[in-house]
């Protein structure tokens, strides 16, 4: 028995209600729609499960990958040998308190901003309309239109390495632009607590509703996408620079930089994850050559090439 079917047996016994996946298509847990299959996917319905589930693969010496909604993620073609916990579908626990949310890891953005709208909280508005979870907006202190999850989190409940019940607080999170103490991927978060102000839900929906028109009109929400394919270096604008280089509509494949928003590069139909890297590359390339400005991927990549 190989350590995979170990892993799942070990899985099987410890929690039997879990679902599992063997040979799970990426394509389908990705924002990009794009990647090979997983050889072994957990979906933990509970914080229990998703703790034992990291125990277990402790115990096998397995380092599990951590997916939310796969809203900053390119997958390889090859897929991924490896073991993934997914805690988007479980991990939704939500309550509101006085000026207090408490929510899971798998919770959507969208859900958490219209809950602080039902409870005339504000400090999300700028969340409406990004596709990602809880727990990976936390890992990437993601941000849009002046705010950020650094802004609102004030503690993160999580699972070790060992699989040890933990909770971070305060400065221990390490906000820094796309960057928390959870981006380096070794700890799965389960839930966090996030303090927002009182508001006039009126004027929370009027913001929600112009950050959310501004969006539509200027990003290319009509294809798939990671969202941000590059991160805004000191100084300057990615979609700018890129602009500037005459990069929108390039193609290799299926993969485009978008004629709406340079700053996505998007799957315009049928892209491969090698089409995107390739194209990313070419525009990093040309950027740094035309401009004397290295681009950073933004965009996570799983996988082998």
């Amino acid at each position: 028995m190989d350590e995979m079917n170990a892993l799942r047996q070990g899985l099987m016994d410890t929690c039997p209600g879990m679902e599992l996946r063997e040979n799970e298509p990426m394509e389908r847990h990705t924002t990009f729609r794009i990647g090979g299959p997983a050889r072994l996917m957990a979906l933990p319905k509970t914080r229990e499960e998703a703790a034992a589930a990291v125990r277990v693969a402790r115990a096998h010496g397995i380092v599990p990958f951590f997916l939310g909604n796969g809203s900053d993620l390119l997958v390889s073609d090859k897929g991924y040998p490896g073991f993934i916990i997914k805690a988007v579908g479980g991990l939704t626990d939500l309550t509101v308190e006085g000026n207090k949310i408490r929510a899971g890891s798998g919770v959507l953005l969208s859900t958490l901003s219209r809950a602080a709208l039902e409870h005339g909280l504000t400090g999300l508005e700028f969340s409406n309309g990004i596709p990602g979870s809880l727990g990976g907006a936390i890992t990437m202190n993601a941000g849009a239109y002046d705010g950020d999850m650094s802004m609102v989190v004030r503690s993160v409940d999580f699972v070790d390495g060992e699989g040890a019940l933990k909770t971070l607080s305060g400065a221990d999170l390490d906000f820094a632009y796309r960057h928390s103490a959870f981006s380096d991927g070794r700890r799965l978060i389960l839930g966090a607590e996030l303090e927002l102000a009182p508001g006039k839900p009126d004027q929370i929906q009027a913001l929600m509703d112009d950050l959310w028109n501004r969006r539509r009109h200027k990003q290319p929400l009509d294809k798939p996408s990671a969202g941000s394919t590059f991160k805004r270096p000191q100084g300057y604008f990615a979609a700018a620079l890129i602009d500037e280089c005459k990069l929108k509509g390039a193609r290799v494949g299926g993969a485009e930089v978008s004629k709406k928003h340079a700053g996505f590069i998007i799957n315009a139909g049928g892209a491969t994850s090698a089409d995107v890297l390739a194209l990313a590359r070419q525009v990093q390339e040309t950027v740094l050559r035309e401009t004397g400005v290295a681009l950073e991927l933004e965009v996570r990549f799983l996988g082998e090439e």
